[in-house]
C-alpha cells in the first residue's frame, strides 16, 4: 500500500505468460505483510495464473475483474 493507504499498482499489460506471475511475485516479495497490490494484465491466461499464484503462496485474492482489454486483480500479501 502507498502511504495514503491505496493499493500499490503494477501495470503488466502487454506481457505474456509467465511474466505477469513472475513480476507479481517479485513485487510482492518486497511488500509488507498485509499490503495490497493492484495488478493489471492483458494476457488471457492471467485469469487462471494469478488466482493460482495467490492460492499456492497464501495471498488473498481480494478481487478479480474483467476490464477493457484484460483483467484487474487486487491481491493482499499473506500475513507472515
Amino acid at each position: 500500500m502507498t502511504p495514503s493507504g491505496e493499493p500499490g499498482r503494477l501495470d503488466l499489460r502487454g506481457l505474456k505468460c509467465p511474466y505477469p506471475v513472475l513480476k507479481t511475485e517479485n513485487r510482492m516479495s518486497a511488500m509488507a505483510s498485509g499490503a495490497l497490490l493492484e495488478v493489471e494484465t492483458t494476457d488471457p491466461l492471467s485469469a487462471i495464473d494469478i488466482p493460482h499464484f495467490c492460492n499456492e503462496n497464501g495471498h488473498q485474492l481480494v478481487s478479480q475483474e474483467k476490464v477493457a482489454g484484460g483483467h484487474r486483480f487486487v491481491i493482499r500479501k499473506r500475513v507472515d
